[in-house]
């Protein structure tokens, strides 16, 4: 989902669940087994998206991992 921007957090769902089904779950380098509104949840409070200046948010590149 990296390089788009989302009005906010149900759109990114959305998207999510667009691109990989309903149901997949996910994993990252310190949980698993998330859904994708856990995810986005987890990666929000870690800082890993912005919010542009019009509001929208995107994938803060300079806080994700290398590994």
């Amino acid at each position: 989902m990296e390089g788009n921007t989302y009005e906010n957090k149900e759109s990114l769902i959305k998207a999510i669940k667009n691109k990989f089904g309903a149901e997949e779950r996910f994993y990252t380098c310190s949980a698993e087994d998330l859904s994708a509104e856990e995810l986005i949840d987890f990666l929000y409070e870690r800082n890993k998206f912005r919010v542009t200046e019009n509001g929208n948010f995107t994938v803060n590149t300079s806080q994700i991992c290398d590994h």
